[in-house]
């Protein structure tokens, strides 16, 4: 600790309590003739008895209704030995020989080994054929899918739907696309420790940069050497700032403190910060805070708030684990410091670290636009609600994601490097975050670098629908964006300043694409295992709108003739086409089966076009 850290005072935000962990509220009611009340604990389960099902040619079968939309584990709860169950609910079958899980007081428990996703609420049907003795079958939200008990949904809902939080999200829906960045001391590293790749760790955990901590199980305090040794460009602020105005984006997010534990800002409230550890002994956060308004950028920052390996203990995982043990319920470990837990609890370190730290940005930084929180996984719904009231009291102008927990966030996220389908359901507006190769943050070796028109395809895809694209980028120790991300980016930035008309503030239209089958992403393994090898041609539109106007995006030189099936006369009667970025008069005509125009003597580059089609 450092003269000048050892005179910090961190205060509180406020009290806080712990939700009884044996508070019941009913979630759903079976509609057979012997209906039962079915409970929940902290999680939203549905609670199937057999002396309630209906028997039919060796199955039994239940109707039940659902009020959450989400991912659920099947469980069923057997007084006997195991066999062979096949179950099918919301339009899948899941078919396995089950094996013991949990042994709690109602029974033995096992798991399906795969979830099952409820897309709707309202009725649904489960039927099981198995000659295990069952006493019950359960419903129960997945480790990923937090579910609360409601107590907090109309304050939260007021602040909301506040004027403040509806004009930062009239912002938000207009900008569409935003620059992450995931640096901190693990960027030195570059995803290697004692000249170990992270890939051949001998411990489980993600093989993305940013973990190299946990995936190493590096201890507090050896990994806190790292900071001796961080010392940033000092132009490090302006170069990233201007990579972003050049790539066209509108806003920055960066990581203020991952899972790591590590400030890069100054904080009362932790020496372990950019300005007490490290030989740099300047704020970080502040610098490209100004650095973006300089440039007209949005910004906004990432705090892991669930998971801090340097001061919060084990992430409460074993009080939950205690819990769920008990109850027959998976705890997941992954991001929880198991390996060198600090010696406090995890609810000290949010009252002395996490709710102080959120507080000095919100004050450091009067002009954020978002906090993009993360690590949510255990943390407890009253803890996720503290959080986004705290940031609406000092800011009601700053959005907060969906991470925070307990569906308390202003908008989703789709998952990392996820894209949803044309056909999923969102209930709120959303964002899905991305990378430029395979790793989040600096990984010296991963050269698989996404190429310009893979990038095109997952942003152009991802407006179609409706969303933002939170790219990021990972520099290395010294501040420095890898060349190929950074080319990459500046490419689809020429793009856009062509494009731009068809991408920023418009709205998903009643058809999303046309030609060939989405291609999902998965996630970030997702991309890393498979590559990319789709190949686009002129038959290949999306669709975006604006007010009266609807454009149609193509990722491909255009030929002669452009026809496009959607913009027949069955859409509306067209007024004007234009070529966005060029407003000479095009050639054109529409009939009962599509818009046909001429493309003769019009250039169009090899990473397509848009056009603009006005009703």
């Amino acid at each position: 600790m450092s003269e000048r850290s050892s005179e910090k005072q961190c205060s509180m935000v406020s009290a806080s309590g712990m939700l009884s962990l044996a508070s019941f509220v009913c979630l759903a009611t079976l509609t057979n003739a012997n209906a039962v009340e079915v409970q929940r604990t902290d999680n939203h389960w549905v609670v199937l008895e057999t002396t309630n099902a209906l028997h039919a040619d060796g199955r039994l079968s239940w109707d039940f209704e659902l009020k959450h939309p989400g991912r659920y584990v099947v469980q069923v709860i057997s007084t006997g030995p195991f066999s062979l169950a096949t179950v099918e609910v919301a339009g899948e079958q899941l078919k396995e020989v089950l094996k013991d899980s949990f042994v709690i007081e109602a029974g033995t428990v096992s798991d399906f080994k795969n979830s099952v996703t409820f897309n709707e609420t309202g009725q649904h049907r489960l039927t099981i054929e198995t000659a295990a003795a069952l006493k019950q079958v359960r419903i129960v939200p997945h480790f990923s899918n937090s579910l609360g008990s409601g107590k907090f949904d109309n304050q939260w809902l007021t602040m909301h739907r506040s004027k403040e939080k509806q004009n930062a999200m009239a912002w938000f829906k207009q900008a569409k696309f935003g620059m992450f960045i995931h640096w901190g001391l693990y960027s030195q590293a570059g995803g290697i420790w004692k000249g170990t790749r992270i890939e051949k760790s001998p411990y489980p955990g993600p093989r993305v940069a940013e973990w190299l901590m946990s995936t190493f199980q590096i201890p507090r305090a050896e990994y806190g050497e790292l900071a001796k040794t961080f010392c940033p460009d000092k132009s490090f602020a302006t170069n990233i700032a201007r990579l972003a105005k050049s790539a066209g984006m509108k806003y920055v997010v960066i990581t203020s403190k991952h899972h790591d534990g590590f400030a890069l800002f100054d904080s009362a409230c932790s020496d372990f910060d950019i300005m007490d550890a490290t030989p740099y002994k300047a704020n970080a956060i502040k610098e490209l805070y100004e650095a973006c308004l300089a440039e007209g950028l949005e910004f906004g920052v990432y705090y892991s708030h669930g998971n801090d390996w340097r001061d919060g203990a084990d992430g409460n995982f074993a009080n939950v684990k205690r819990r769920n043990d008990a109850l027959g319920i998976y705890t997941h470990p992954q991001g929880k410091n198991r390996w060198d837990p600090s010696p406090n609890t995890h609810a000290e370190y949010l009252e002395s670290k996490a709710y102080p730290q959120i507080a000095e940005l919100l004050k450091m930084m009067p002009r954020l636009r978002l906090i993009w929180f993360d690590g949510d996984g255990l943390v407890t719904e009253e803890q996720s609600f503290r959080f986004y009231k705290l940031v609406y009291d000092l800011n009601p102008n700053v959005l907060v994601n969906r991470r925070v927990g307990h569906g308390f966030g202003d908008y989703l996220d789709a998952g990392d490097n996820k894209i949803p389908s044309a056909s999923d359901n969102l209930v709120k507006y959303w964002e899905t975050c991305g990378t430029t190769n395979n790793s989040w943050g600096f990984k010296s070796y991963d050269d698989d670098w996404k190429s310009t028109r893979e990038l095109l395809y997952y942003f152009i895809d991802i407006a179609s629908k409706g969303g933002n694209y939170l790219l990021n980028v990972g520099p290395d120790g010294k501040g420095h964006v890898p060349k190929a991300s950074a080319d990459g980016l500046r490419a689809m930035g020429a793009w856009l300043k062509v494009n731009g008309d068809a991408i920023y503030g418009t709205s998903r239209w009643k058809v999303l694409h046309e030609g060939a089958d989405e291609t999902l992403l998965e996630g970030t393994g997702h991309r890393a295992a498979k590559g990319f090898s789709r190949e686009f041609g002129t038959e290949d539109f999306w669709f975006t709108a604006k007010d009266n106007r609807v454009y149609a995006i193509s990722l491909v030189a255009a030929g002669d003739t452009v026809r496009i099936r959607s913009l027949n006369k069955n859409a509306g009667t067209v007024k004007r086409v234009r070529l966005v970025g060029d407003d000479r008069p095009l050639i054109w005509k529409q009939t009962a089966t599509e818009l046909e125009l001429d493309f003769r003597g019009v250039e169009t580059t090899e990473n397509g076009f848009a056009i603009e089609v006005l009703f």
